[in-house]
């Protein structure tokens, strides 16, 4: 299956505050499972907080920290973590076909951080995390063993399979627009979306197209500081400039003048 190029920081919104983090593309077996790794360490001042702020994709994350593992639920809002001390993460940004390898359901826990007991999973990432905060980790073993762990779990049918084409679709494709349009691109009727993007992901089609939309705009707002808001919303088929920032102001809470303007 192809797979869309994203931008790096696509999704993160002040990408200039982010502490040591990187970005591993999953491969082999665990590409099905999982969209690419995320590894994150910092080491802050005493007093200091390093707040990160994301319009996250419509998906689940494991997480692996210093301290448990937990999963992140699809959000519905923006989100953010405040890092201070000193620790790290490996996060997997995952795929629908990979939520059967969780004790959760998708749709129970949007905009939640669960904790799961995942001993083996924690004391392996360890392991390749901490040789010493002084010494550099290694973050593809790391990464290989999360994905193991999910592989080990999880069941790729043709229906887990198809959701993921979808939900990959529905967030990547620009010329869909419409949930009749996603549906009919993979010969299965509205309904039958609905229920598989709830099921994989816990957000319904329409949602992962504004999700989508949204982060593009917010990725251009902040890049391309020649272009007018009014071109931007055009270029993303909202109806007006008024439109693009009444979905900012729901979702991120300001506005896209104010998001340019670095407030």
């Amino acid at each position: 299956m192809t797979r869309p190029d994203v931008p790096s920081d696509r999704g993160v919104l002040r990408p200039e505050s982010l502490p040591e983090f990187h970005r591993l593309p999953a491969i082999g077996a665990t590409a099905d499972l999982v969209r690419w790794f995320w590894i994150c360490r910092w080491q802050l001042p005493t007093g200091r907080v390093s707040r990160q702020e994301v319009i996250g994709f419509g998906a689940l994350n494991l997480v692996v920290q210093h301290d448990h593992v937990v999963v992140a639920g699809a959000t519905t809002r923006i989100s953010h973590r405040d890092l201070a001390g000193t620790g790290w993460a490996v996060g997997a940004l995952l795929r629908p076909a990979a939520a059967g390898a969780l004790p959760i359901r998708p749709a129970e826990h949007l905009d939640t951080v669960t904790v799961v007991s995942a001993p083996d999973l924690h004391a392996a990432v360890s392991t390749e995390m901490t040789t010493g905060m002084g010494s550099p980790p290694d973050p593809a073993a790391a990464a290989e063993t999360v994905g193991r762990w999910l592989r080990a779990r999880a069941s790729l049918t043709d229906e887990a399979l198809l959701a993921n084409r979808a939900v990959t679709a529905l967030e990547s494709d620009p010329a869909l627009i419409r949930v009749d349009q996603s549906a009919e691109l993979f010969g299965i009727s509205e309904r039958t979306l609905q229920r598989l993007t709830a099921k994989y992901v816990g957000l319904s089609p329409a949602a992962l197209i504004r999700r989508r939309r949204l982060q593009e705009a917010a990725h251009r707002v902040r890049t391309r500081p020649d272009e007018s808001l009014a071109e931007i919303a055009a270029e993303l088929g909202y109806t007006d400039h008024a439109h693009m920032t009444r979905d900012f102001a729901s979702v991120l809470g300001f506005t896209p003048s104010r998001y340019r303007a670095g407030g």
